[in-house]
């Protein structure tokens, strides 16, 4: 079925997008925005859906991320070769411009009648060590109700690993921006610190931006996933400010 309406979830690590995503897709309404390009190496599309040409990749993701309503949900982040290796996939498809200037032309003709949503997290220290403690314990998520997993994190503390993350979370919002920039785009902008403290009306403002009507009865979940922000992060947060500021001063 084509779709009626698309959205993109622009994000990196570690914003709260898997949260939003999931509460989104849990409307019935609202797509279901999977990250349906994340594909690890060798990077091939065709392959990973067992298909041979564009148009049948456009079709499959299609029917993998849309409601019966024909909204189409994706979440996306822009590092690259990763995002030029996504694009190729779609170049041929003949409702795209020969040779066009803008990456956001070949997403919209990918996706019809497609909107943007950029979801950035305002604190990147602590994004940082969410990032890093993931990586560590290898806890991305924990569904609401499930006990924290056993042992002590505390000896994880890495600075470099910290300070590198802090450093490809800033260079990875950038990218964002500088393809909103160069498409001319004018997103959603959700930050997770204010989605966080305003879970529903958030949820809210997406549904109201896309435009989506339903004469279904349809409401938003409780968040699906519990933080996993602990004592731990707290004193990593603290604990890396003070060596970046040590270093900054020469201390």
């Amino acid at each position: 079925m084509r779709p009626t309406t698309s959205y993109i979830v622009w994000t990196s690590q570690r914003t709260g997008s898997t949260l939003l995503c999931k509460t989104l897709e849990l409307t019935g309404i609202a797509g279901k925005p999977n990250e349906l390009l994340n594909v690890g190496e060798p990077f091939d599309l065709f392959k990973m859906y067992e298909v041979d040409t564009p148009e049948a990749l456009q079709r499959k993701l299609w029917e993998l991320g849309t409601t019966p309503n024909g909204v189409f949900g994706l979440k996306l982040g822009v590092h690259e070769p990763h995002h030029t290796r996504m694009l190729d996939h779609f170049r041929p498809l003949p409702e795209c411009p020969p040779d066009p200037r803008s990456r956001a032309a070949i997403w919209e003709c990918a996706f019809p009648n497609l909107k943007h949503i950029s979801l950035l997290r305002r604190n990147k220290v602590r994004l940082a060590v969410s990032w890093w403690k993931a990586i560590k314990s290898e806890e991305w998520h924990r569904k609401t109700g499930e006990p924290p997993q056993p042992g002590d994190m505390r000896d994880a503390y890495h600075f470099p690993a910290l300070h590198n993350l802090f450093l490809q979370a800033s260079f990875r919002e950038a990218a964002v921006q500088e393809f909103f920039t160069e498409g001319g785009i004018v997103p959603l902008t959700i930050v997770h610190e204010d989605f966080i403290a305003d879970y529903y009306g958030t949820v809210k403002r997406v549904i109201d931006f896309l435009g989506i009507s339903s004469a279904e009865p349809w409401q938003i979940a409780p968040p699906f996933y519990e933080k996993l922000a602990d004592e731990v992060s707290e004193e990593w947060v603290q604990r890396f400010s003070d060596e970046c500021q040590k270093k900054f001063i020469g201390g």
